[in-house]
């Protein structure tokens, strides 16, 4: 009854298009990552200036900082930047200060006249800094051990100027937990892959590395000093290329931050990371938007064919073909990135990521946060 339907024929070729999309991102992009070799690099010799930012972030300083300070490379600097702390910050960093000769502090009063964001302060950092490369990470982030910042900076050669890191969360109980993991996951497959394709478009803050010349040389964070985040993905965006960007994302040089604990902080959080994406290049929206798109198409178009049991045996041939990549793929990144535990996740968070990534944008529309805001 179905089969010589019009409509439906052409829903089962967007079904398929759709899919072959799917395939390309995982096999393209994704696996990328997984294939990648991290190539044999002499010992870089140049001195490092580790810069954090925080505010009210004394619990976090106290169990983090000496793990910073303490990673083995011959000559480093790390900067906190205290940020309007209220909280006992200035004495966890005073007792430091006394224990630690890598550590300089930056402070920053409160001034009721003049509110900001996280970037004034990574600029105050970064004019702070006495060396040319830099690398950011953010108060509540550990580096998952002393050879961090050797393998961030081994990458540094001749022409590199920006080293994008992997920056996970640290693994909890629930399903929250499971779904930032996921999250996070999918994001470092999708800017990693990117970028060992020859396509950079973002870093994150919490493992990311530049050159402190090619910040000023570029006019800094100026072209988005209003955007309450961006302070790594579109400085990055606007300045990395093929020829000036490498990856790093070997165990070693990983860092964990700790996640978000509520559904509703998680969401702020997310509402923040997206004010940046309308900014990027029209390239990198374009590739972005397609894959979560051809994913919702994907499904719907599925489950309306396979209600109407229309060529239903291609239905489970293609979809089947596309779940056993979508899980290969998802179990080596896992692997390769340390997240153990989400493959099987991302069988059910797939279906629903495209459509809450949806409600945050359109909350964004709705509801903008303010541009001073910190993080």
């Amino acid at each position: 009854m179905f089969q010589d339907n019009p409509i439906f024929f052409v829903l089962f070729i967007a079904f398929a298009l759709s899919a072959a999309v799917q395939l390309f991102y995982y096999l393209y992009f994704y696996l990328a990552v997984t294939l990648y070799k991290h190539p044999e690099t002499g010992k870089c010799e140049e001195p490092v200036s580790v810069i954090i930012c925080a505010r009210n972030e004394s619990e976090n300083l106290r169990e983090n900082l000496p793990s910073i300070l303490s990673q083995d490379y011959h000559d480093y600097e790390v900067i906190v930047v205290n940020d309007c702390s209220e909280d006992n910050s200035y004495e966890v960093l005073g007792e430091y200060l006394g224990r630690y000769p890598r550590l300089r502090v930056s402070n920053v009063n409160k001034d009721p006249k003049f509110t900001h964001n996280k970037k004034f302060a990574q600029f105050i950092g970064i004019k702070a800094a006495k060396n040319d490369i830099l690398v950011f990470t953010d108060a509540d982030c550990r580096p998952e051990s002393d050879k961090w910042l050797s393998c961030m900076v081994s990458n540094f050669t001749g022409t590199t100027d920006f080293v994008l890191g992997y920056g996970g969360y640290r693994k909890n109980r629930g399903l929250l937990n499971h779904y930032i993991r996921y999250d996070t996951l999918m994001i470092a497959v999708q800017y990693l892959g990117m970028a060992v394709r020859g396509i950079p478009y973002m870093g994150v803050g919490r493992n990311l590395a530049y050159r402190k010349s090619v910040f000023f040389e570029n006019g800094g964070f100026g072209a988005h000093s209003h955007i309450i985040s961006g302070d790594d993905d579109l400085f990055v965006n606007a300045n990395a290329g093929r020829q000036n960007t490498s990856v790093e994302f070997r165990r070693e040089s990983h860092t964990r931050s700790v996640p978000c604990t509520t559904l509703r902080n998680w969401f702020l959080q997310k509402k923040r990371h997206f004010t940046t994406a309308p900014l990027y290049k029209a390239k990198h929206k374009l590739l972005l938007a397609t894959e979560p798109a051809s994913r919702l198409l994907f499904y719907i178009s599925f489950i309306v064919l396979l209600s109407f049991l229309y060529l239903w045996i291609w239905l489970l041939v293609i979809f089947g073909i596309r779940l056993v990549i979508q899980l290969t793929v998802m179990l080596t990144c896992q692997r390769k990135l340390n997240e153990p535990g989400i493959a099987v996740f991302s069988l059910f968070f797939d279906i629903f990521s495209p459509i809450i990534n949806s409600a945050v944008l359109i909350s964004n529309f709705i509801s903008r946060p303010g541009k001073n805001q910190w993080k």
